[in-house]
């Protein structure tokens, strides 16, 4: 072949190259980014499921966003984001697996698992492979050292519910409470640190020994006990979002007239579907911003977000911040691409704008009080009551 046969070739090469890309919107830069994987391992089945699947469709918004406007810059390079998922179905031994084929490849950010015992379970795979992961899940010792892989992605039950109790007190005169649970270790543990949180407040707890199987489908035997109490609020410990509508259409129904709350994030849709007005007046811990603080690039992600999916999840105003700390942290400092103790040693100084709130508010780490480190994201605790099939704002507060 001559070389004037092949400058035609080659030229005629990237003239459809050129006009694929205008016809399609992206760019030769884009393709050619180099690829930044971050992983998934959490729960997107069962009764839990809504908890991983907000957390998955967040990312994938965002991810397709970023590398429609030509990838995220870090350093010197410039990466498309892949987002790689893993069904953990709320399985421990699963969450290993899925957390055993991140590190197989070569991924060294993950967000999830979104249960407790989850979340415990993959971190000597995290650590031993080099491994940062996001866990929704609570236990203190994920976060406290000698720990140093996990970073909690929202707010804490012993953070919001405290909060929650000390509001209702203050305005709705609540004087006794009293807890429900599933006989699961996360449900468990989040019940007896309400329980610890209530006391220390000054609340009488009438109940808290009551629980329930995962699998129960009929609820009146396990409410009726506590109806009779006839507490001012009922909290519904851990509760998954397939469960809450169940447990809530018993109560109303067997006549409770009180206050039902829970520290875990709910799923309006789910609500609606399953106690309709019924569930009106239920409080619990909501997305990380709202109407009032709402950036245009929170509404523009809401908007992306309903467009792919045909609907959208309040818990989704938190589930945004796991991807962009990640990119944020890696931006401040690109050694961390493939080294966790650079990412590690940037936290405790990391600073960035955060693009979801209005304001000054920024994207840093916290957790000092609560972990001795900073460990956790910094995201606004949103309270919201369910009103109508929707949420509302019922109070903003923020953790350090």
């Amino acid at each position: 072949m001559t070389t004037t046969r092949r400058l035609i070739l080659k030229s005629a090469a990237l003239a459809v190259a050129l006009a694929v890309s205008i016809a399609t919107g992206t760019s030769i830069a884009y393709a050619e980014n180099e690829e930044l994987k971050i992983g998934f391992v959490g729960v997107t089945s069962g009764p839990a499921a809504a908890w991983g699947i907000s957390n998955v469709r967040s990312m994938q918004t965002r991810a397709e966003w970023l590398n429609e406007k030509g990838g995220v810059k870090i350093g010197d390079k410039t990466y498309n984001i892949e987002i790689v998922t893993f069904d953990d179905q709320k399985d421990p031994k699963r969450a290993i697996a899925g957390m055993e084929k991140m590190a197989q490849e070569g991924i060294h950010y993950v967000v999830g698992p979104n249960v407790d015992d989850g979340a415990a379970a993959v971190r000597p795979v995290a650590e031993q492979n080099g491994i940062m992961y996001f866990p929704y899940a609570f236990p203190k010792e994920l976060y406290s050292a000698p720990a140093s892989n996990a970073i909690l992605g929202m707010v804490a039950n012993y953070q919001s519910g405290p909060a929650i109790y000390k509001y209702l007190m203050d305005n709705k005169g609540v004087k006794t409470v009293a807890f429900v649970s599933a006989n699961e270790s996360d449900p468990l543990s989040q019940r007896d640190g309400g329980v610890q949180a209530a006391k220390a407040l000054g609340l009488e707890v009438v109940s808290s020994s009551i629980t329930y199987q995962v699998d129960t489908t009929d609820f009146t035997p396990v409410i009726t006990p506590v109806v009779q109490l006839k507490p001012d609020l009922l909290v519904l410990s851990g509760v998954a979002p397939a469960n809450a509508p169940q447990l809530i259409r018993s109560a109303r129904e067997l006549g409770f007239q009180g206050i039902i709350s829970t520290e875990t994030a709910q799923d309006a849709t789910v609500l609606k579907e399953g106690a309709g007005e019924l569930a009106n007046g239920f409080i619990s811990v909501g997305g990380a911003s709202t109407p009032e603080i709402a950036t245009d690039t929170m509404k523009e992600f809401v908007d992306r977000y309903t467009k792919m999916f045909g609907e959208y999840n309040d818990e989704s105003n938190t589930k945004v911040y796991a991807l962009e700390y990640i990119l944020e942290t890696l931006k401040a400092n690109p050694a961390a691409i493939d080294d966790v103790k650079a990412f590690q040693t940037t936290m405790d100084t990391f600073e960035a704008s955060n693009p979801y709130m209005k304001g000054d508010a920024k994207l840093k780490y916290v957790g000092m009080t609560s972990f001795g480190q900073k460990r956790q994201v910094s995201v606004p605790l949103v309270v919201n009551v369910y009103k109508d099939g929707k949420f509302e704002t019922l109070f903003v507060a923020s953790v350090d």
